[in-house]
């Protein structure tokens, strides 16, 4: 029961982020936008990395981020590796290449590989410097798979929904993304719950700064 309730939480929360994206990017307009070619690649690089998996028998044990194993790389080609099986794997390639593509379509390319980067690199690091780095990880990956970083990317996509409208069913979906996500951290120790707040965090951080530094006079508003 209890694992049945970890997955829906952790499901029901990337639901709610990509509704956010939806909200914020507009359903009725993903028709007519460009190709995220940053999301393509993200997400080209996830199937490349299952397909190793599927050729080569020791790619796991080579590329994963068992802390136990040396290895600067094994940090960013463990994010490429999946290790929930056939069902987790193609549900991590799908919420990434969504995800992704809202997220370029908001944030544009740069930012959102810039986001897609700190999910891989900050969780364990905040976990560190808050002190939950003696127990259970933020990082829900396990040693390998996409989903931190995508979770992570995705609060992103709450923190701007929250700044770009004024109604309120939308901003309750936006604040509830952390909100569940420190819920599912403190009741399941949900690895995925507490890096969305994480994320959402310096989506806030970044909304902030790009509101404050001088935008140049050719640059599009978000």
């Amino acid at each position: 029961m209890g694992g049945l309730l970890f997955s829906a939480t952790t499901a029901a929360l990337m639901v709610m982020m990509i509704n956010c994206g939806l909200g914020v990017i507009g359903r009725d307009t993903l028709r007519g936008r460009p190709v995220p070619w940053a999301a393509v690649g993200l997400t080209a690089l996830a199937v490349g990395g299952v397909v190793l998996q599927l050729c080569w028998s020791g790619a796991m044990a080579a590329l994963d981020d068992d802390p136990a194993k040396t290895g600067w790389w094994r940090v960013f080609t463990s994010v490429f590796l999946q290790n929930g099986g056939i069902g987790g794997a193609a549900w991590n390639i799908a919420t990434l290449a969504a995800v992704a593509a809202l997220a370029q379509w908001f944030w544009g390319g740069p930012l959102t590989v810039f986001f897609f980067l700190a999910g891989i690199l900050l969780p364990e690091r905040i976990d560190a410097l808050l002190g939950l780095g003696g127990g259970p990880s933020a990082d829900p990956r396990n040693f390998a798979g996409s989903s931190g970083a995508t979770y992570f990317l995705g609060a992103t996509l709450a923190l701007a929904l929250l700044t770009r409208t004024r109604i309120a069913k939308q901003r309750v979906l936006a604040v509830g993304v952390p909100v569940l996500g420190l819920l599912m951290w403190c009741a399941q120790e949900n690895g995925h719950g507490l890096v969305s707040v994480y994320g959402f965090a310096l989506g806030a951080l970044v909304w902030t700064a790009r509101r404050l530094l001088p935008r140049p006079a050719d640059e599009p508003t978000a």
